[in-house]
């Protein structure tokens, strides 16, 4: 639906005001920005690419304005404080540059950011499995003997159409809904982090840190320091002064991320989110995704946040309809650009007049061309996908362990040579999946 709404905007000669944080669709649709930040509104000509490209150039700028300021405000202090208080009202004009010029050093440019670096929960050998599990209301199948064994480290995206079952599937995977039939085998170690998409009802008169103080005391982050309440909520976000705020006088976005704030610092190492992009701003949303992507857990994702799905997921669980979900090894654009490339391909069925086995003959040979892999090689193709995904990740974070620099000398080797097989392994996987894909 989103992607009918941008052909039909594009083509439009109608005026357009919108406010979203879709960023594929704002890239686009749009073709002016205005952005609003610290009270002030800024235009850029141009799509979304054009305007961070812009944003970045500006913030730098005026970084760089408020560093000179300072550096020239050092200058000026000394040259204030050096002067007889006599000969003051000769240099007035010069006192009143100190003054705007101590001004401007004060206006340093927003750098609040959340850095979200919670612990996660020790994950052993069993992670989940489902055998042919089955959901059905009032004669709608929502579920038809899904089969699913989840590896470590899995990041998976879940998509279809609104009412096709996919919050009943996640609801059956946590143990909200039973299944009519079949089996969910949890392992002993997993802990999940469900991110609902009605969220939970906080009690709109208490404050904000009476609410998280309901769930915990302290917070473990993942360097195992243990952090107060307060010291965390600000990582979110939210200041001493916000803090003591009543949850009725939160916007709907900082309700959203006081809700993931929740289920982040019960330190989950199976994140399940259900639509986390609604009303979460762009910034919140760049900070999720730099998190999900070294997160050391699973996750599976529901949303219809393109961009969202393409930077988090390795591979897409799709409702086909009827309860049937096919498993595809790739991201959200990756699958589109599939099912275009699938709807070229489709025949078209003209009356034909030769005898059945020259048509049998020549279906069999269009069959052959169009699926070069065996069915073994399919298994194999997209569970290299998976590997390498899990590869790819467990790389970026014992490199981000080797680069934090608090590593003792045995970690440090231990990590180094992990990494030196996981480029070895990578190498081997990628060149097969080169093979694979040429076929």
């Amino acid at each position: 639906m989103i992607e009918w709404l941008e052909e039909y905007l594009i083509k439009s000669k109608k005026t357009l005001l919108m406010v979203t944080h879709d960023r594929y669709f704002l890239d686009r649709v749009c073709n002016v920005i205005l952005e609003l930040s610290d009270n002030e509104l800024y235009r850029y000509e141009g799509n979304y690419e054009y305007f961070l490209e812009k944003k970045q150039n500006r913030e730098y700028s005026a970084k760089m304005n408020s560093e000179k300021a300072r550096n020239l405000l050092k200058t000026e202090l000394d040259w204030i404080r050096r002067m007889p208080k006599a000969r003051r009202h000769k240099a007035k004009s010069r006192i009143e540059s100190f003054y705007d010029l101590k001004e401007k050093a004060a206006n340093k440019p927003d750098e609040k950011s959340i850095n979200i670096n919670v612990n996660i929960s020790r994950m052993g050998s069993k992670i989940l499995e489902l055998k042919n599990v089955s959901k059905t209301y009032d004669e709608k199948v929502l579920l038809k003997d899904f089969t699913y064994l989840f590896n470590r480290y899995e990041k998976a995206g879940l998509i279809g159409r609104n009412g096709t079952g996919k919050t009943t599937l996640l609801d059956i995977i946590t143990g909200l809904t039973e299944p009519d039939k079949g089996s969910v085998e949890r392992g002993e170690t997993i802990v999940f982090g469900y991110y609902r998409q009605q969220g939970i009802e906080f009690d709109n008169e208490m404050t904000v840190i009476d609410a998280v103080k309901n769930i915990a005391e302290k917070v473990v982050i993942s360097d195992g320091n243990v952090l107060s309440i307060t010291q965390f909520m600000n990582y979110f976000l939210f200041p001493p002064e916000k803090q003591y705020t009543l949850i009725r006088k939160l916007s709907g976005g900082e309700k959203r991320r006081l809700y993931l704030m929740t289920v982040l610092m019960k330190n989950p190492n199976f994140l399940i989110l259900d639509e986390p992009t609604n009303d979460l701003d762009i910034l919140t949303l760049n900070i999720l995704e730099e998190y999900l992507a070294g997160f050391r857990g699973c996750v599976i994702v529901v949303s219809h946040d393109r961009y969202f799905m393409d930077k988090v997921v390795d591979h897409i669980f799709e409702y086909k309809g009827e309860g049937i979900i096919k498993d595809f090894p790739g991201n959200y654009t990756q699958l589109r650009e599939k099912q275009k490339e699938n709807e070229k391909e489709a025949p078209i069925v003209k009356p034909s007049k030769k005898s059945g086995s020259e048509e049998s003959a020549e279906i069999s040979i269009g069959r052959e061309k169009k699926h070069g892999l065996t069915f073994k090689e399919k298994k194999e193709f997209e569970l290299l996908l998976n590997e390498i995904g899990n590869l790819e990740s467990e790389k970026k974070l014992i490199e981000i362990e080797m680069s934090r620099g608090d590593l003792n000398n045995e970690e440090l080797l231990s990590r180094s040579q992990r990494h030196g097989e996981i480029m070895k392994i990578l190498d081997e996987k990628e060149l097969r999946w080169l093979e694979l894909s040429e076929k």
